[in-house]
């Protein structure tokens, strides 16, 4: 078990130094913005969802004075327009998203930093263009195969928080719930804006709840609010129903397109939406890449094990 005689936290608060709005394409207009120092290291920060979109504690795990911190909302979600879309909305379009802000932004290279989906996007993104990722920092990690969507929807997650799986399955006809996603997937995709709502904010609180080992009411709040569920739940659900838009294994099997970059995993022992041996897996493909298990962390990157291993990753790589 790892020691903590002295636990990393967050880089004070800090404010964006430029932000701007940049039009991918296909209707689509990205929020970005960028804090630290305008001359330092390039990093892009990869949120969590799909849907979820950044906040102001994710520009924290990064040295403000060594960074150029870059920050944006993928499409569909947070400030980023047209709010909950689905149209042109994969993970390739995500990837191709990544690019476009590259070029705009005259970088060259950057670090990757990404967790949960965040993660896999990090993932797909440097498999295609591993000459602009300098390294790698991902955590939560999710490589979306079928069986770990089959882990928070059909069976896994559900027997670690049965109370709450309760209520997940509650808002669906027995009759649906041999395929939770699917019956979720059409509420949420349906004309009724209220069954609309309610499935969103289902969907949102089963994952809050889920995704911490001690869980807070101010993290479950967070989610479930109207606007952040409805981008989570529809993206989410889109992503999923599709296999994130991945060939199965299409992540480890590629995995020989980035064993040169140098990479830091952060896993949370405890991980409840993401188990462990995704993590265990990807670094068996990648003995290159440094596997860092937290043994007393959940999934949520703010939890204070998840904090100091990525806040020591971007240190390690300032």
């Amino acid at each position: 078990m790892t020691e903590y005689p002295h636990r990393r936290d967050l880089y004070p608060a800090i404010e964006p130094y430029h932000q701007g709005r940049l039009d991918v394409g296909d209707g689509h207009e990205l929020y970005y913005e960028e804090c630290g120092n305008p001359r330092g290291k390039p990093v892009v920060m990869l949120h969590g969802g799909p849907g979820a979109g950044c906040n102001a504690a994710m520009r924290r795990f990064f040295n403000p004075d060594v960074y150029r911190i870059v920050l944006f909302d993928q499409r569909g979600c947070g400030r980023s327009t047209p709010h909950a879309s689905l149209d042109n909305n994969t993970t390739w379009h995500l990837v191709d998203d990544i690019e476009v802000l590259r070029a705009a932004l005259q970088i060259r290279r950057w670090l990757v930093f990404g967790g949960s989906w965040g993660s896999t996007l990090a993932l797909a993104y440097a498999e295609k263009h591993p000459e602009h990722v300098s390294e790698l920092v991902i955590r939560g990690i999710f490589l979306g195969r079928s069986r770990e969507l089959d882990w928070l929807y059909k069976e896994g997650t559900n027997l670690l928080f049965p109370d709450e799986w309760q209520k997940f399955v509650a808002p669906i006809p027995k009759s649906e719930r041999r395929d939770m996603l699917g019956a979720y997937y059409r509420r949420l995709l349906g004309d009724d804006p209220v069954e609309q709502t309610s499935a969103a904010k289902a969907w949102a609180i089963w994952e809050g709840a889920t995704s911490q080992l001690i869980p807070q009411q101010a993290h479950i709040d967070a989610f479930s609010e109207d606007k952040m569920a409805l981008a989570v739940a529809r993206i989410e659900s889109h992503y999923f129903v599709n296999g994130c838009f991945l060939d199965e294994n299409q992540l480890l099997d590629n995995v020989a397109k980035v064993r040169g970059i140098p990479a830091i995993i952060v896993q949370g022992r405890y991980d409840a939406l993401c188990p462990v041996v995704n993590a265990w897996e990807l670094s068996q493909a990648w003995p290159e890449a440094k596997l860092r298990i937290v043994p007393d962390a959940g999934h949520s990157a703010f939890e204070p094990g998840n904090v100091h291993e990525l806040v020591t990753a971007t240190d390690t790589f300032a």
